[in-house]
Order: structure tokens, then C-alpha cells, then sequence
């Protein structure tokens, strides 16, 4: 048997293994070839008396994280063309055959008369979990990196070689819809106890007890093949499964406003699927897995969640002819919530850390962040307390800048003030290496203007991270006028060896993404002064796809802070810079309220202890005149809150702060939430397409103002019918 990504071979039981390794990949991925070479094992399998069984394992490090995403890309690719040449019915056939081939082929595994057993280390994912649940026994190592599960709903798809059938088989079908909503990576032991995999062994020990389990005689048969089969659930019509489907319903359009089809298919695939025998349900979900397949949302965060995130976190924008960084000791300036939580995921990536405050005890204080973070995993069973005392003795405090003296890079992460942030400059220069990086978490100062008090402003950089730092997986790596590609070159090598995504922004006031949420919270604002009810606020603007509302999200990044963020901006640049109703707002909420955001329990929401949050009563009163909710138009709302950040976006692209449209993208969803069902700030006119997208800001711009002004950059690109993704490898 010719195999190129399987070795084949039958042991002296008669047992055979096929283990998965493909040649010059660090990753086993299901391809087409896969495909084939998969369907050529059942078939010798079957063919071969002396075989009583298979077990399929990996040679590398993970079993496999799936399919390949471009593959299906491509399948989307091939419909248009074939629409265009063939017809939509013809190209529908094609397409509904490819997307179906998967699913064809576990089910001859599963239907093939002899046993197969999984043997699982590492990623299982997608795809490669699918082939898992078509095997009739499976066993997963209790490695720590060991992880199952369904994730296509992180990307605009769901599963669709049988996930969603076989899930809502083995588990009550309220949790294998939880399962596949939230697409998580499942550990060993909880992947045993949900009923997914049969067993939990040793790594050196999982394909001996997959042999075992063929050679004692394990059933060929998949429990829902068995004769008078019954789901966990019980049947969809009965009074058990009114009382999933109906809360099932309002649950999924609660989570989603219907934004996501994957979640919708996924909803009506296991309800269509649970009336039907397997091979029915099966071309049921990959009916709706085909439909998915030609939507814009499947497209768009497929190129940005997959394509364009990973061709970033591999280094697409490093500088090519800088050495590779082995940065081994970091020093961090200022212990503060950002400092230590930079601290934190520093010594959490294996580096060496300096953290550095104005006293001893203050740089305690920021180390004790640390503890607390890794006592919560201990306490959640997701460490040990070995690793937490390998963690903080990584970390050493001080209060005397010259332990930055061994430094490879230094991080300030101190107050938002031009002058304090100088005087670190000259201190930790005075006695750090000549060769060190040095880097500013500033979230919207200028890199440029910072470094005129650096004495080698081409070894400075900013190193943006976002709030909280260890479960924020953006940083924005600023380049100053003067930064030379080596300080870029380190600082993504550092954001990469803390395992954070990175994007590459030229210097700007607000940079990228603060710049975008920025205009995010003053369409808030100006929603909440012209008397629309702030709870319909917060409503649409999750409708639209963010995360949390306007309002919420203020509190969380603190009212004073947005405060002194506006008067540092007027005094630098005039009262033309910022929104004086905003200002206004804002300092009567902090000064003359005393309402300074979720740190002390009042903002745009009061947080009382031991109940939810819930809107301040007091808001009515900057709203001269209350709208009725039910005279305004609810898309119009959603597409200013869109719309405008969409337009800042652009504007970064005219103005050459963003030079990759993946970055903005990428930037956009993991930075500030942006819709993920859209791509991204950019994915979001580009999908639309830029003219209709100009119309809609041109109609939005003469009733609201000024800010929907469209730039001229996307003026000129809806004129010639153009694109952000201009360029084969970006529209790829």
C-alpha cells in the first residue's frame, strides 16, 4: 500500500497501526490526500483476513488539529467559479460532494465490520476529533497537553464530519449543544467523565490499551448502529425534549442576535439529526455544513481567525534580516495591575523578570498579582504548586533600577504622563546594556515623542498590551519615527515567546485599536446624551456583535482614566481634539459624582456587592429629552456603532499607521471585540463592499455629523471598486 502521510503495519496479533505523521510538517492536518490515504487503511483493512482491527496514532508531538482550513476555503472558491461556468445547481452538487467527503469516509471506518481504536496524545481537534469519535474505542493520554474537542464554531463553521450526529449520541443532548456552542479544548479526564473517549492512560501506554481493547474482542459497532438505539435524551418529541429544544432556542439567539449561521446549523442540525437513523443525520449536517460553507461569516473569520492570525503569529511582519532574539531576562518598570500582569505572563513563558517600583513592598505588591493568578489555576485543578513556585522565583523586586543592568529588554509600564515616563527613560537607560531593548506600555501617548528623552531612540519601541494583560491576546507593537527594525525584531519575538498574537502600527496618537474604541464609547455617549434609553444602548451594541456595551465597557477601562485621556489630548492638541459634550459628561460623572467606573462600584453601572450590576438610576438625568425605544430604528443604531469604528479603521489605513489589512483585522476582534462575525474592522466593508458601505456612512454622516465623514482613501477605493484585501496572498 502506497501511504505518504501514514505509516501501515500489522503486529504478530494481527493488530494493525496506522500512525499519522505527515512529512515536513510540524502538524498533522486532514487534507484530501489524508482523505484518500485514511479510506485506503479501511480498505486493506477490511480486505485482509489476518487483520482483526486498526489503531490510528500519531508520530509527532499532537495527533492533529484538524482539518485544513485553506481546503475548505478552496471549496468555497471552486462553487464561484463553478456557479459562473456550470450554475448554481451544478456548483451546489460539487460543492455538497467535497464538503461531504469526511464525513463519507469516517463513516466507512465506523461502518467497515472490523474494530478501529483511537490512540490520542497531544491536540485533538476538529476534524481529528471527528475521526476519533468514528472509532469504536478510544484512548487519550493524561499528558498536560493533552486536549479534545470541537472548536470549528471559533471560525465561522461547525463540525461537519459527524461532530455534531455523534456528540449529541454519546452525551444529553443539553450538553453536547454546550459543547459545540462553545467549542472548548476538553481535557483527558473531563473528556472520560462527559462520555467521550472510553479511556485515560499513560502516554507510552495509550496504543498498547488500544490493541488490548481489539484484541479482547471490541465491538466493530457504534453504539447508535446497534438495533433499538436510544439518544441519552430521548426522543426530540417528548416531554423530556421540550424541555431542552425551546430553552435551547432562546439561549442560542440570546448568545448570538442570529449573527453566527454555524450556530444556527449547528442548533438545527442535532435537532433534525436526533429524528433520523445515522446515515440520514449525517447528510443532514453536511446539508447545512455546505450552506455554511458559501456564507460571508464562514469566509471572512476563516481568513482572519486562521489564515491571517496564524500567518501573524508565525512573524509575517518581523523584519527579515534581523537575527532571531533569545531574549532570557526582562525588566519590568512600574508594579501597577498592567506592570505585574506583564510581569506575570513574562516569568509565565519561562524568562527571567525584573520588576522594578518605587519601593520595595510596591514591587512585592505586583509580584503577589503573580500569586494570586497561579493559586486561581491551582484552585481550578489547571496547575500545580510546584509550577507556582517555579513561576515566582522567576520574578525578583526591587526598587533599585541598576538590577536592570543584565536586562535583554525593559518594559515601563508606569503612569500615562510624558514627563514621569521621561524620567524612567533616563534611569533605566543610565544602566541598562547598550545592546537592550527598551519599550513603552503606553496605550495611547506617541512612541515618537516619548523617545526624544531616550539617548538611542532606534533601540525604542512600544509594546501596547491590553487589559488584563494575561487573558488579552493582542499587543500592538508601535513603531516611532526613529525605532530601527532590531527593537522590532525583539519586541515580536517577545510577544510571540509569551504566546500573544502581534500587530505591527505605525506611531499615532491612540495608535489602532484604542483609536477604534475610542470612537466605540463616544457613539455611546452621544446615543446616552441625545435620550436613548442606555439600556437599549447596551442592548444593540451587543445586537451589532461587540462583546459588551459602550457604557459596560467605559467602567471597565475607568471613567477618570477616559477623563484625563481627553484633557491630556486638549491640551496637546486643542479643544478641536476631543468631543466637549463627551468631556462634559465625563467630568460631571467623575468629579461631580464621584463615579469613577467597576473600581469603586460606580460608573455607567452600580456594582453591588454579592448581586449583578445593573445601570445607574442616575443617568436619566443628562438626558434633557428620553426617546421612545420604540421610535428608533434598531439598525440604524447598530450600524453607527459599526460603522464608525469601521470608518476609524480606515482612516488608520489612509493615514499609515496600519500597513497590513490582516493586522487591523486580526487587531480589531482580539483587541476590542470587534464583531468577529464580520472578519474585522476592514472585513467589514470589504464584505460588503466598499460603495454600499460609503453609502451607508455618507447617510449616517448627514444625520449624525462630522465624525461619519468618509476618507478619501475609501472614497477612491469604492470609486474603483476596489478592496482592503487588494492582493492575492491578503484576499487569500
Amino acid at each position: 500500500m502506497n501511504l505518504t502521510n501514514f505509516r501501515f503495519e500489522t503486529d504478530a496479533d494481527g493488530i494493525a497501526l496506522a500512525t499519522w505523521d505527515m512529512p515536513g510538517r510540524s502538524m498533522n492536518v486532514i487534507s484530501m490526500e489524508v482523505m484518500d490515504e485514511l479510506e485506503k487503511i479501511v480498505d486493506a483493512v477490511v480486505a485482509d483476513p489476518a487483520i482483526k482491527g486498526c489503531v490510528i496514532a500519531s508520530g509527532k508531538d499532537n495527533f492533529s488539529a484538524g482539518a485544513d482550513l485553506t481546503m475548505l476555503q478552496s471549496l468555497g472558491g471552486t462553487f464561484e467559479r463553478m456557479k459562473r461556468e456550470s450554475g448554481e445547481e451544478a456548483a451546489m452538487q460539487a460543492l455538497f460532494g467535497g464538503s461531504r467527503r469526511l464525513s463519507l469516509v469516517f463513516r466507512k471506518l465506523e461502518t467497515c465490520g472490523k474494530p478501529f481504536a483511537a490512540a490520542v496524545t497531544g491536540l485533538c481537534l476538529g476534524g481529528a476529533f471527528e475521526l476519533a469519535l468514528a472509532c469504536h474505542h478510544r484512548v487519550v493520554s493524561d499528558d498536560e497537553k493533552t486536549r479534545v474537542g470541537l472548536p470549528e464554531i471559533k471560525v465561522g463553521l461547525f463540525p461537519g464530519g459527524g461532530g455534531t450526529q455523534r456528540v449529541a449520541r454519546l452525551m444529553q443532548t443539553g450538553d453536547a449543544l454546550q459543547m459545540l456552542f462553545k467549542g472548548e479544548q476538553i481535557r483527558p479526564a473531563m473528556a472520560k467523565g462527559m462520555g467521550l473517549v472510553h479511556d485515560v492512560a499513560p502516554k507510552a501506554e495509550i496504543v498498547e490499551r488500544a490493541k488490548a481493547w481489539i484484541k479482547g474482542g471490541g465491538s466493530a459497532v457504534a453504539p447508535w448502529d446497534v438495533p433499538k438505539f436510544k439518544a441519552p435524551s430521548g426522543k426530540v418529541y417528548s416531554p423530556a425534549g421540550m424541555m431542552i429544544w425551546p430553552p435551547a432556542n432562546a439561549i442560542y439567539r440570546r448568545e448570538t442576535h442570529d449573527n453566527y449561521p454555524a450556530a444556527k446549523a449547528i442548533l438545527a442540525s442535532v435537532y433534525e439529526g436526533l429524528q433520523l437513523p445515522m446515515d440520514l443525520a449525517l447528510r443532514v449536517e453536511s446539508r447545512y455544513f455546505a450552506n455554511i460553507l458559501r456564507t460571508t461569516e464562514a469566509a471572512a473569520m476563516i481568513r482572519t481567525l486562521f489564515i491571517s492570525m496564524g500567518e501573524l503569529n508565525k512573524g509575517a511582519r518581523r523584519p527579515k534580516d534581523v537575527p532571531q532574539t533569545a531574549i532570557r531576562k526582562v525588566g519590568v518598570v512600574g508594579a501597577g495591575f498592567m506592570g505585574a500582569g506583564v510581569a506575570y505572563v513574562t516569568a509565565n513563558a519561562g524568562m527571567e523578570v525584573v520588576l522594578v517600583d518605587q519601593s520595595a513592598e510596591a514591587a512585592e505588591k505586583g509580584k503577589a498579582y503573580a500569586h494570586t493568578l497561579v493559586t486561581n489555576q491551582i484552585n481550578r485543578g489547571r496547575a500545580k504548586t510546584a509550577d507556582r513556585d517555579a513561576l515566582l522565583a522567576r520574578i525578583a523586586t526591587s526598587a533599585d533600577y541598576a538590577d536592570l543592568k543584565d536586562c535583554d529588554l525593559v518594559i515601563e509600564a508606569v503612569f500615562e504622563d510624558p514627563k514621569v515616563k521621561a524620567e524612567v527613560i533616563a534611569r533605566v537607560e543610565a544602566v541598562i546594556r547598550e545592546d537592550a531593548i527598551f519599550a513603552s506600555n503606553t496605550s495611547t501617548l506617541p512612541i515618537t515623542g516619548l523617545a526624544k528623552a531616550s539617548a538611542r531612540p532606534e533601540q525604542f519601541v512600544g509594546i501596547h498590551f491590553f487589559s488584563p494583560v494575561e487573558k488579552m491576546m493582542l499587543v500592538e507593537i508601535i513603531k516611532g519615527g526613529a525605532t530601527g527594525d532590531r527593537a522590532i525584531a525583539t519586541a515580536l519575538d517577545y510577544v510571540r515567546a509569551i504566546r500573544k498574537t502581534p500587530i505591527v502600527v505605525n506611531d499615532s496618537r491612540g495608535f489602532f485599536a484604542n483609536r477604534c474604541v475610542t470612537a466605540y464609547l463616544l457613539e455611546g455617549h452621544k446615543m446616552l446624551l441625545e435620550g436613548v434609553p442606555p439600556a437599549m444602548i447596551e442592548n444593540v451594541a451587543r445586537m451589532a456583535g461587540m462583546p459588551v456595551g459602550p457604557l459596560s465597557l467605559n467602567d471597565e477601562v475607568a471613567l477618570d482614566l477616559g477623563l484625563k485621556i481627553a484633557r491630556a489630548a486638549e491640551a496637546q492638541l486643542g479643544p478641536e481634539a476631543v468631543d466637549q459634550r463627551q468631556k462634559k459628561l465625563l467630568t460631571d460623572l467623575v468629579e461631580g459624582h464621584g463615579r469613577l467606573g467597576r473600581k469603586n462600584r460606580k460608573g455607567f453601572y452600580d456594582y453591588p456587592e454579592g448581586a449583578p450590576k445593573r445601570l445607574w438610576p442616575g443617568l436619566s438625568e443628562f438626558q434633557p429629552e428620553r426617546l421612545d425605544p420604540d421610535s428608533l430604528d434598531v439598525t440604524e443604531l447598530k450600524h453607527r456603532f459599526l460603522v464608525v469604528q469601521a470608518l476609524e479603521a480606515a482612516r488608520t489605513v489612509g493615514e499609515g499607521v496600519v500597513t497590513d489589512p490582516r493586522e487591523a483585522d486580526v487587531g480589531s476582534i482580539l483587541g476590542f471585540g470587534f464583531a468577529p462575525f464580520t472578519g474585522g474592522a476592514l472585513s467589514y466593508i470589504d464584505f460588503m463592499g466598499a460603495k454600499r458601505f460609503v453609502e451607508i456612512a455618507r447617510g449616517l454622516e448627514a444625520r449624525h455629523g462630522a465624525r461619519f465623514a468618509v476618507p478619501q482613501n475609501l472614497l477612491d477605493m469604492a470609486e474603483r471598486g476596489g478592496r482592503f484585501y487588494d492582493t492575492p496572498a491578503q484576499a487569500a
